[in-house]
């Protein structure tokens, strides 16, 4: 999911004791996983990629942690495109977790939004929009400068509207097969997890600004409630989805 610019970074996300990697492996293919995810070890739940991801950040004991954060999942082989594999290892290491850390109570994602900024433009585009008010077309017309986000008062105008028209796209949006839009968001909603928070300008760079206007999310397993959510989910299309 994210780009892993050298050895430099990607030991970054390895070595240190509040860093986690877990893969699926074959044995026809014993030196390359199949997936695999990273994950956070945190006291909080992270509404910025540049926190997780930052040199010079602060390490905790693995044993202090209170929050794990799974902020890369990596399908590795072309192949296996569409496979579920993801949401078997999740499950697995959310249980691998509990059993190796006891203060660990909150599971939660920090995903890309990676539909949200096509799906906005075509509602831009529309005639009419159910999604953006006359209001919310005029405050998003900045979205056209390139270097929007480098201006706070232009943030600060777009902020509420660009944040209303995700919340939008999350929950009322669907596509042609009547399915929530976002690919990453149909993975997770479809595992269980929540909707619990959208964060503005969360992910700074090229691709994600390009992809999602900088939005990331948090989705939120909690693990009394995955079945439930699973199941309105799939069976009525009910996206489960935390009071903010």
């Amino acid at each position: 999911v994210h780009h892993i610019g050298g050895w430099d970074e990607l030991r970054l996300g390895l070595a240190p004791e509040d860093r986690k990697c877990f893969a699926f492996f074959h044995p026809q293919l014993p030196d390359d996983p199949l997936i695999f995810v990273e994950v956070a070890l945190t006291q909080d739940i992270p509404a910025n990629i540049g926190d997780l991801l930052k040199e010079d950040r602060s390490t905790i004991r693995a044993s202090d942690a209170t929050t794990a954060v799974f902020y890369s999942i990596s399908n590795c082989q072309e192949g296996l495109r569409g496979i579920s594999f993801g949401n078997f290892l999740i499950k697995q290491v959310v249980e691998d977790l509990r059993r190796e850390l006891p203060k660990l109570d909150t599971f939660v994602t920090l995903s890309p939004v990676p539909g949200f900024a096509e799906w906005l433009s075509r509602e831009r585009r529309a005639e009419t929009s159910d999604a953006l008010s006359e209001a919310d077309q005029s405050r998003l017309e900045a979205l056209e400068q390139p270097d929007w986000s480098e201006h706070p008062a232009t943030v600060a105008e777009i902020q509420p509207a660009l944040t209303a028209a995700a919340a939008w796209y999350f929950l009322r949006a669907r596509n042609k097969a009547g399915k929530v839009v976002d690919p990453v968001a149909r993975f997770h909603l479809g595992n269980g997890a929540r909707l619990e928070r959208i964060n503005f300008l969360a992910d700074r760079s090229p691709r994600a600004m390009r992809q999602g206007h900088g939005l990331m999310v948090n989705y939120l397993y909690k693990l009394d409630d995955i079945g439930v959510n699973h199941e309105a989910f799939v069976g009525g299309g009910e996206v489960a989805a935390g009071p903010a």
